[in-house]
């Protein structure tokens, strides 16, 4: 009978080195917090059994119902430009895996995670309870209407390509606080950054990319 492996083994303990060193630090992400809560948060733990061995490399993966666990950098590359700081209200949209939310209970925000399909956030809740992981508020429902009754978010990390930006995820921002979010076609989006102003909002465009449709009233049609 297959053994789940535990949440530190040598084995999995020497793939996450070389995951933060090789994808993460290498390309130029070097704020030491953010590379400790990646070597913490032990990644092969949200994926499907039979996917373990690959938890690791620099590769999206199947978590079922459609979505997709994002590669190592990508999520890195997204969580350095949000920027959370320890006991800043986060609120993530798309929980897929757990995996994210995890890193971010890591890096000691008070984390909202918002998931749409039910499946997935049950899956999710099973994977942070093997990791160990407390403490992260987690609903099922659309995405793109965010959490409003416990809005105002430092950060808003948006796991899906969205048309455009989501207007009620905007209006839960914080004054300063900051959206990540990939805007663009199904197929291919630009990653942006919007920082809460007085007046609106600056945005900033960083790299393409690739994800997964956001569905909802706010976003694509199913």
């Amino acid at each position: 009978m297959s053994r789940r492996p535990a949440a530190s083994e040598p084995a999995y303990d020497r793939r996450s080195l070389r995951m933060v060193r090789e994808q993460i630090l290498d390309r130029g992400i070097d704020e030491p917090r953010l590379l400790e809560a990646f070597l913490a948060v032990p990644r092969h733990l949200f994926v499907d059994e039979a996917l373990t061995a690959r938890a690791y490399g620099d590769t999206a993966l199947p978590i079922g119902a459609g979505q997709t666990l994002s590669q190592p950098y990508i999520v890195a590359r997204m969580l350095q430009l949000a920027a959370p700081r320890p006991g800043q209200r986060v609120l993530e949209i798309g929980t897929g895996s757990g995996y994210q939310a995890a890193v971010l209970a890591r890096l000691g925000a008070e984390v909202f995670t918002v998931e749409r399909q039910a499946l997935l956030g049950r899956r999710a809740r099973e994977n942070w309870a093997r990791a160990g992981v407390i403490g992260i508020a987690q609903k099922v429902g659309d995405g793109t209407l965010g959490w409003a009754q416990d809005a105002s978010f430092d950060a808003i990390v948006v796991s899906a390509a969205a048309p455009a930006v989501p207007a009620p995820l905007l209006r839960q921002l914080a004054p300063g606080g900051r959206m990540i979010v990939p805007v663009g076609s199904a197929v291919r989006q630009v990653l942006k950054r919007l920082t809460r102003t007085a007046d609106g909002a600056r945005v900033e465009d960083f790299d393409t990319c690739s994800f997964v449709r956001l569905i909802g009233r706010a976003g694509f049609d199913a």
